[in-house]
């Protein structure tokens, strides 16, 4: 995850990969990615809000692959 928010980070794309315990157990949507900035287009911000991080990650990757700024392109 690091490597892909550093690789945002250069395309100038901020990014927060969060987990907040309050929200954590019983299945609760407890971690959340945030992305946003010019190069993801029209629609630049995008959130999501899921039960795991490798959810979050997953979310992620195909909402960049759907803007076409996939890290492995």
């Amino acid at each position: 995850m690091f490597e892909l928010m550093e690789w945002l980070a250069e395309r100038g794309v901020t990014t927060v990969f969060k987990v907040d315990g309050d929200r954590r157990g019983e299945g609760r949507a407890a971690w959340m990615v945030i992305v946003s900035g010019e190069a993801l287009g029209a629609d630049s911000f995008f959130r999501a809000d899921l039960s795991t991080p490798e959810a979050c990650l997953d979310s992620l990757l195909a909402h960049l692959e759907s803007k076409g700024l996939s890290p492995f392109a």
